[in-house]
């Protein structure tokens, strides 16, 4: 709720706009850079994500990290729950493009509060047990 009366302070120009779609694709260029230096793993096209694994743990945040429309991670099983949850993840970066980095800092670390960890579902992201 409270993201959503945020959103509302945002000028309609940055939201699903092509000004937004180009800050999803500069954030899908950078996640594209970064995976390829790092990752050592597989690179595949899953659920509408680039999905770089094989990164080193330094290299990505908690699990694993979308950027744009990649998804990079460690040696974890990327898993269909996970995918889903990253899925939606690149969805609110085309919705709020160059702003998502920004607006994600906001929202907090804790993904139990952080209202994009709790839309994309925080379960699947693997924050709480199903049926929780």
């Amino acid at each position: 709720m409270r993201g959503a009366a945020f959103d509302a302070y945002l000028p309609a120009v940055l939201l699903d706009s092509p000004l937004s779609l180009v800050g999803y694709w500069w954030g899908t260029t950078v996640g594209w850079v970064w995976g390829s230096l790092w990752s050592t793993g597989r690179v595949e096209r899953r659920e509408g994500l680039w999905v770089f694994t094989g990164m080193p743990e330094w290299s990505f945040g908690r699990g694993g990290v979308c950027v744009g429309g990649c998804y990079l991670t460690g040696q974890a099983r990327v898993t269909d729950a996970v995918l889903r949850h990253e899925a939606v993840h690149a969805r609110q970066w085309r919705r709020y493009g160059f702003l998502m980095p920004v607006l994600y800092l906001f929202a907090g670390r804790n993904p139990l509060t952080n209202r994009f960890e709790i839309m994309a579902g925080l379960e699947d992201g693997g924050y709480v047990p199903r049926g929780s």
